[in-house]
């Protein structure tokens, strides 16, 4: 006979104290001659019983038990069950009490992002209205809109002066009980800066530069960098209105840095500062800033959702690793875990866009989350075909991204082809998010 406790024991019963418990089991182990171990969550009692001979009992002789009190453990239940039989196994199952402990490295975060804001509303408004309804405010971070620099991206950074009044804030607005401007707000954890060690920086001679006007080209760039000590710039990569200056020698760097942050390049004011390096064996699963390895000739980039600072974009988890007849290794898959449906289990009815971005393994999802996260349209995609050399069939996705709020479009279509409808779109989701 075999039954299982699918409530969680608490390690708080108001029966008797841990002690206690823990010689209830003991005394029950020594009477019964049954083995109790740990596993997965649940603590095993038995499985085989002493002196138990052949194989363990067939389908069908096991029973479910639930409803059970949380402060009830194996000396009360088994000498309930056993007036049914004898017990071959029991599992009951644990959370809190008896697991191992995780530890890991504690981020000591001090910025929330605040998404969702009206895109007319300026840094010393934002910074107002949050000093309104909570305590510790630092700064506000806000971005200026990439077409049009009177306008914000919608979103802003708010800095606190220490991780509880991070968290303090963080909960004072959660969405529905605080709404600025009249608008439902959105609330989370800004993504941890990413840090990069001292002796690294300094080797570093690429230039992030921010705050471009769209309309300003990388020959433009170059042009404005070379102006303080012609010769000094190998090369400009610009991806919407940010761009990476690549210098030959540091030094160089350093001074133009100096020299350019602030300066105004086709009536746009730009921010400069030294870029941080890629990380070629990090993964794509940074909210929505994952990673990819850029060649030496190409190098993709783009600020993260913190501070602008450059995070590579990288093969999504999802994608297989043949793309175009290319073998490709990526980062190992997204670890899986399946649960058992027990009965009586209460399922309730909830929307994807409620889950946090961990909840999503593939760029698609992670687009579509994004775009409702901005209140976008949906992304459209639309696809084309073209016919390889030797007959095959290669595809693309174009991505239409429409914004609701004033009625932009932007296209967006990456320069490879895939040999599958499900590669093409991902690959397409992909570079989207990159340049979004």
């Amino acid at each position: 006979m075999h039954e299982e406790n699918n409530t969680a024991a608490n390690g708080c019963g108001k029966i008797r104290s841990g002690a206690r418990n823990g010689a209830a089991l003991l005394a029950l182990m020594e009477k019964t001659g049954y083995s109790m171990v740990q596993q997965n969550g649940q603590r095993k009692f038995g499985g085989p019983p002493p002196g138990w001979e052949g194989p363990p009992p067939p389908r069908g002789c096991e029973v479910f038990v639930g409803k059970i009190p949380r402060d009830m453990y194996e000396d009360e239940l088994v000498p309930v069950f056993e007036r049914a039989g004898k017990i071959y196994e029991l599992r009951l199952m644990m959370e809190f009490s008896g697991k191992f402990i995780g530890v890991c490295v504690s981020l000591d975060n001090c910025r929330l992002f605040i998404g969702a804001i009206p895109k007319d509303k300026k840094k010393e408004e934002i910074l107002n209205e949050m000093k309104k309804v909570t305590e510790g405010v630092v700064d506000v971070i806000v971005y200026p809109n990439a077409t049009d620099k009177t306008k914000n991206r919608g979103f802003a950074f708010v800095e606190y002066e220490s991780h509880r009044a991070a968290a303090m804030a963080r909960r004072r607005l959660i969405p529905g009980t605080f709404q600025p401007w009249g608008h439902t707000i959105q609330v989370d954890w800004a993504d941890p800066e990413k840090v990069v060690d001292d002796e690294t920086m300094r080797r570093v001679k690429v230039l992030y530069v921010r705050n471009l006007m769209i309309s300003t080209t990388e020959d433009k760039i170059k042009a404005e960098f070379n102006k303080f000590k012609p010769g000094v710039v190998e090369r400009v990569k610009k991806l919407k209105d940010y761009a990476f200056v690549h210098f030959f020698h540091r030094e160089d760097a350093v001074a133009a840095m100096s020299v350019m942050n602030g300066k105004c390049i086709d009536g746009a004011s730009i921010e400069v500062t030294l870029a941080k390096p890629v990380n070629k064996e990090s993964s794509w699963k940074q909210h929505f800033n994952g990673q990819i390895s850029p060649s030496s000739e190409n190098l993709l980039g783009f600020p993260n959702k913190e501070d602008g600072t450059q995070k590579p974009l990288g093969k999504p988890a999802s994608l297989p690793v043949r793309l175009n007849g290319q073998h490709s290794p990526g980062p190992p898959e997204v670890e899986r875990s399946t649960y058992p449906i027990f009965p009586g289990i209460k399922l309730t009815p909830i929307s994807m866009y409620s889950l946090k971005l961990s909840h999503f393994s593939s760029a698609v999802m992670h687009l579509d989350y994004f775009c409702h996260k901005n209140s976008w349209a949906p992304p459209e995609y639309c696809l084309y075909s073209t016919t390889s050399q030797d007959g095959k069939i290669l595809l693309v996705y174009k991505v239409l991204i429409s914004s609701i709020a004033d009625d932009s479009q932007a296209y967006f279509m990456p320069e490879k082809l895939s040999t599958t409808v499900e590669d093409a779109k991902e690959l397409a989701a992909q570079f989207t998010l990159l340049h979004l």
